[in-house]
Order: C-alpha cells, then structure tokens, then sequence
C-alpha cells in the first residue's frame, strides 16, 4: 500500500505549489529547468528521452501513467528528468504491455514527483513569464528555504549537457536491438548494399536507430567528441546529428566538428539539436525560447504544405542569422513562426527542429528518413 505524503514545487520567483507525493525510499529535494509539455499520449517516452536532461517535466494532460510503464518504449536505457509534475498520477494502471506502474518506475529510478497540482496554472504562469528554475521537495516544505536553494542552479542557457548523456564508447546498432511489433509495424526496405551511417550522439533518441535500422541502415553510434579524423576512418555514407539538451551554443565542439564535416560533402541529417548544430556550423545564431515547444501537435510547413510534428526544444535558430548564411528555409513553427527546417542550396545537408521519428507524435514528417537514405544514395553513387 503506497502511502500519500505531502509535496511542494517552487519557482525560483518564489511561487508555490502545495501538492502530494507517494512514500519512496527516502525524502526528496529535486532541482531543475520547469518545463511543460503538452502531449495526451507518450508520458512514457517523454520521461526517458535524454533532451529533458536537467529538466522538472509538467504535463498538461490531467492523469497520466494509465497504461503503465513497459520495457519496449523507452528513448534511452537511463531516466534523465530531474522531476515529474502531474495533476493526477494513476496508481492503477491497466495494459497488456504493462509491467509496472508509473510511481513504482519513478521510484525505482528515484525521481521525485508531485501531483495533485493545478497544472493548467503552472503552464499559463510559465507561458506568460518564461521558463524559469523550481524544485520539487518532499524533504522540506519550507518554501523560502527552497527558493534559495532554487537560485544555487545554474540557468539552461550558456550550459553544455551533452558529456552527461552521450555515449562513452562507439557502438553498432543493428535490427537484433529492435522488438518484434516494431518490424512488424514499419516496413523494413532491403538494399542489395547497406549504407553506412554515423550517429554523432548529443543524447540520440532509440527511435531514431530504430526508423534508421529500418531502413536498411548500418548504424555506428559515437561519442559527440569523436574527431573528424575518427570520423572520416568509418567511411560512412551519411551523418545523422542527433537530439540532445541543453544550450547548442555552447557545444564548441560539436559546432567545430560539423564545421570541419562540411568540407567533406557527406549527406548530413540534423534532428534538434542536431539541427541547431549544423546551422550553427553554417553561421547562423540560436537564441532561447521564453518557454519553448514541447507537444506533439506542432504544426511545421512552408506554402500551404503543413506536418503535424513532435517537438522537444528550448532553444531555435534565428531567422535572421539564416537569410545571411548559405541555407534556406525549409520549414517554419506555424505557431510562432520561428525556423522549424533548413536546408543547404547546394550541398547535401538538411535539418529540422522538430522529431520525425515520431516518439511520441504523429507519423507526418516520417518521410524524412527516406529523404536522407535517397541522399545518400544518389551521392554514394557519386563516389562509386
């Protein structure tokens, strides 16, 4: 029987939520970036997807953890949410698939939470006056002594989070790491040759080697730190750079590496933050959102042609910086307009600021994927 214990989340303007928590090993005091997200479906995803790193996630939908937490529809192996808000959490949940609940996945991996909030007030206050830094704590409910300690955390801008999430080590991924139902879901296209891509690691999501893998792909994923030297020695076919947290500008030598991958004329796909790397290898600018967009019913397009697309971001490329650069827009947010694609006029390099893999989201922009493989393939024929 889980026992209800009290919780509190504070701002770091000093507002305060009183709220509920479930008795977990020990008292807890989380801090981090407070975000919100407005997706009804893919809580799951969501906590396990690495580009939340540093981050307390707030969900708009009002009960979450229904269909349980299973092993099949993580984003990464580790949890890299600092904290979890909810109006209700459903501590009875009910899925074939199932095989804990949520409470009982955050507490394992020792996430603190609260529920029982306003949720529809903390996401309008955030929206009308910006993300900003909290905490969640059920060790100390002293709201002054939390904000305080609020103002000890460093600020998402100007931070570089990628050495937390990034692999160590390089490594293949092949079909053997992708479940039954998932083969049996997309179609899988057989090439008479497999082309080679590199997956530079900022905090890549499974879908993503998952839609790859798919798709015919010989996938080798490597640390964000690899050099251009080990980079080129894989003779890889193209380059997928991959999502992540954290500011882009601040990636030095992610910018530096994607700089140096542009003289090669290798296809390069971005996703995300991939996206905010590349254009920012070609000498554009990124700026941070005052809330960001993070839901999966974001429309993107560009004359009369809309995707319904998944997104996870708080930072974005300035329009400006890229009608001076050598790209072209090829997708806008069309909620607010800000550079939701790009592409190179002349070279093989083209980026989104949104998740075509779709986890969680609509399958709108999934045609990407064979975007990129026929990219490939037409300069791998270049080369042959």
């Amino acid at each position: 029987m889980m026992k209800r214990i009290p919780a509190i989340l504070v701002l770091e303007d000093g507002t305060y939520y009183k709220g509920w928590s479930f008795q977990a090993n020990q008292a807890t005091l989380t801090l981090g970036e407070v975000v919100f997200n407005t997706g009804m479906t893919g809580y799951q995803e969501i906590i396990t997807d690495p580009s939340y790193f540093q981050q307390i996630v707030t969900f708009t939908y009002p009960e979450i953890g229904n269909t349980g937490i299973n092993s099949q529809d993580i984003e990464s192996q580790t949890l890299s949410i600092k904290g979890l808000v909810a109006k209700n959490i459903c501590k009875i949940s009910s899925s074939w698939r199932q095989q804990e609940s949520l409470v009982q996945y955050l507490n394992r991996n020792n996430i603190p939470f609260i529920f029982g909030i306003d949720t529809r007030s903390l996401t309008q206050y955030l929206r009308r006056l910006g993300t900003m830094n909290g905490c969640i704590s059920t060790k100390n409910l002293d709201h002054i002594y939390l904000k305080q300690k609020i103002l000890e955390v460093p600020r998402m801008q100007g931070l570089d989070l990628i050495p937390y999430v990034t692999t160590k080590i390089s490594y293949n991924w092949d079909e053997k790491s992708l479940p039954s139902w998932y083969l049996s879901d997309r179609n899988r296209v057989h090439l008479s040759y497999q082309l080679k891509v590199l997956v530079l690691d900022f905090g890549v999501k499974l879908n993503i080697l998952r839609r790859l893998a798919t798709l015919g792909c010989e996938i080798t994923v490597i640390p964000a730190s690899t050099s251009i030297h080990e980079i080129l020695s894989y003779k890889p076919d193209g380059i997928l750079l991959s999502n992540g947290p954290g500011d882009p500008s601040a990636v030095n030598y992610g910018i530096q590496t994607a700089k140096e991958l542009l003289d090669q004329g290798i296809p390069i796909f971005g996703i995300c933050m991939g996206h905010q790397i590349l254009n920012l290898a070609l000498e554009a600018k990124t700026f941070k959102l005052k809330f960001g967009h993070r839901g999966i019913n974001h429309p993107s397009g560009l004359k009369q042609r809309v995707e319904i697309t998944s997104q996870n971001h708080g930072f974005a490329v300035d329009l400006q910086s890229v009608l001076t650069s050598s790209v072209k827009v090829t997708h806008f947010n069309l909620n607010d307009t800000t550079v939701a694609g790009t592409g190179h006029s002349q070279s093989p390099y083209f980026s989104v600021q949104y998740h075509p893999e779709s986890s969680p989201g609509p399958h709108d922009a999934d045609y990407l994927f064979e975007h990129f493989i026929e990219i490939m393939k037409k300069y791998k024929h270049r080369t042959v």
